[in-house]
């Protein structure tokens, strides 16, 4: 009997320590996979559907991320097109510096495990596509935890893949017309 209790017991033990470090891990280095953190129930509200944003939608379940792939010589990522200037479809002024910044402005915002809490603030970074490669300057997160909310626009929280880019970064990009939106991208520190 003690034999049983025992192997039921390393079982339940096991079970339990794995359901634990599959909800505690959220990036698996093993893996190379970034996994959500949790989800946010979309409210619905107005939106700046400038350039095409996504407003939430009420009851909806957004993927949270805490994490972002890790950052290499060409990280892969989705471009997105975003307004930081006042009244634009990014909301508030740039987590960076407070401000905000003209669409004629070679300027990015990074998904929230990218951002890494501002420690890429003010930096560049070198963004690849259709060809080209061009230099942006990092100055807000693209929030990959929170949205649906005033402060974001009533938007959705960001992938844990986006750089958006100003309009300026699309156009040095070479791209317009039906090439804006989400677009394949590599990008890495300069």
């Amino acid at each position: 009997m003690n034999v049983t209790w025992s192997t039921t017991s390393a079982l339940a033990i096991l079970v339990c320590a794995s359901f634990t470090l599959s909800f505690g891990v959220r990036y698996s280095p093993l893996l190379g996979q970034c996994s959500p953190s949790g989800y946010l129930h979309g409210k619905a509200s107005h939106c700046n559907t400038e350039h095409d944003s996504e407003c939430c939608k009420a009851g909806k379940m957004y993927p949270q991320y805490h994490c972002s792939p890790p950052v290499t010589d060409e990280t892969s990522a989705t471009l997105t097109i975003n307004s930081f200037a006042k009244g634009g479809d990014g909301g508030g002024p740039s987590e960076c510096d407070g401000e905000y910044h003209s669409d004629d402005e070679m300027v990015v915002a990074l998904s929230t495990g990218w951002y890494n809490h501002g420690s890429r603030c003010s930096k560049k970074i070198r963004i690849n596509a259709n060809g080209k490669s061009v230099l942006a300057k990092v100055v807000d997160e693209c929030d990959s935890v929170y949205g649906c909310d005033a402060d974001h626009d009533f938007q959705p929280p960001c992938h844990n893949n986006i750089v958006d880019a100003s309009p300026a970064v699309w156009d040095a990009l070479g791209m317009s017309g039906d090439d804006v939106g989400d677009y394949h991208i590599t990008w890495s520190e300069a």
